[in-house]
């Protein structure tokens, strides 16, 4: 373990997060480990049992993400995961601290929670994550939609636990290849940035009986 990811784990508060280097990139994804769980278990919306997998890594503080929930996600989920056809994860890869603060925050919080706070970080992304927001003041607004007081917003944030869980999701994101958000995985076949809904569907279709 290096200074920097001790120091990261002694204190994961707002403003202290220190994230340790990206490691070389893996070339090719090692589809075991690509379908292993993270030591916070995973999150995922749609049926277990769906044809179709997509697997997103995301940094809460990317643009390009925000806008792929704000659009492409939002047709995604109507069209393919209420109706049984893809179940879709949600894996975190925080690239700064307050990426980490709010992938935290939203591991803290109720399970049922999880992906309406993540919905919500990117809808008001350019508020919390802009240069000169008040991010913690901004985060802690989030948050308490979600429940958390102040006691509890500041306990999570200086959780160990859990930012050793949010950090071993990147570090396998890094093994499997991953360098830039969003990057998806779709049965297991790599896809980056922010495609439309085309896109998606040219890699889930052949997946599909009907």
């Amino acid at each position: 373990m290096t200074p920097t990811r001790r120091t990261l784990l002694l204190s994961a508060a707002a403003a202290g997060i220190a994230l340790p280097a990206l490691p070389a990139l893996a070339q090719t994804a090692d589809l075991d480990k690509l379908m292993k769980a993270g030591p916070l278990g995973e999150m995922a919306i749609g049926e277990d049992n769906a044809p179709v997998t997509i697997i997103e890594y995301a940094s809460a503080t990317c643009p390009h993400c925000a806008n792929f929930h704000k659009g492409t996600f939002k047709e995604l989920e109507e069209k393919y995961i209420k109706t049984g056809k893809v179940r879709f994860v949600f894996r975190e890869f925080p690239f700064d601290n307050p990426s980490l603060a709010a992938f935290m925050l939203a591991r803290c919080a109720p399970k049922d929670k999880f992906f309406p706070m993540i919905d919500v970080l990117f809808q008001q992304q350019s508020k919390w994550a802009s240069q000169g927001s008040d991010v913690r003041g901004e985060l802690f607004n989030i948050a308490r939609l979600a429940g958390f007081t102040e006691k509890t917003f500041e306990e999570c944030l200086k959780n160990e636990e859990v930012a050793k869980g949010v950090i071993a999701v990147r570090d396998l994101g890094t093994e499997l290849g991953v360098s830039s958000t969003p990057t998806f995985f779709v049965n297991g076949v790599m896809m980056k940035g922010n495609n439309g809904l085309a896109q998606f569907e040219a890699m889930i279709k052949p997946h599909l009986t009907n």
